[in-house]
């Protein structure tokens, strides 16, 4: 009964040598390229699929007015303190200074989606409060920069800020 057990061991390592064997250096380099030009194909077709926005279609005549958005910067450090931006799901409140009590304001939210344009959202507003409220259309979730643009007693505001809804 031993011999037979150990005849049947030494035939199956028998096969899998045979096995091992028709795995030549040839066939290993064969499986590594097909491998390799595989990986390629599929990044071809994961880049062909990504969505490129530009921020703005006219970007250079927005350059050119970057300088405006500079100046309008530097007077809201000017300010008490800079506008305070809250938000819920489908909606947004600004709070503006206290220089801002009884006087027209008028403006613009801009919620800006670094990684999708399709779900940017541009509000105009005005108001003689120091705060609005802003209902939104749609339940926003993800990373957003809102772009505050105000206009009061013919000086113009701009603010920015992150928030994540």
């Amino acid at each position: 009964m031993k011999v037979s057990r150990f005849t049947s061991d030494i035939s199956r390592v028998n096969k899998f040598k045979t096995l091992k064997m028709k795995m030549n250096w040839g066939y290993k380099i064969l499986f590594v390229y097909i491998s390799f030009v595989l990986g390629i194909i599929f990044l071809v077709f994961k880049a062909s699929q990504e969505k490129f926005d530009l921020v703005t279609p006219n970007y250079y005549e927005a350059e050119l007015k970057f300088q405006d958005v500079i100046n309008d910067k530097q007077r809201v450090t000017q300010l008490s303190t800079p506008p305070k931006i809250t938000h819920s799901v489908n909606s947004v409140r600004i709070q503006f200074p206290g220089e801002f009590l009884n006087k027209q304001v008028k403006g613009e939210l801009y919620l800006y989606r670094a990684s999708d344009a399709t779900k940017d959202f541009r509000k105009k507003f005005a108001t003689d409060q120091n705060f609005i409220d802003i209902t939104l259309d749609q339940n926003f979730s993800g990373s957003y920069e809102v772009k505050l643009s105000w206009e009061a007693e013919g000086k113009t505001f701009y603010n920015e800020q992150r928030i994540f809804f």
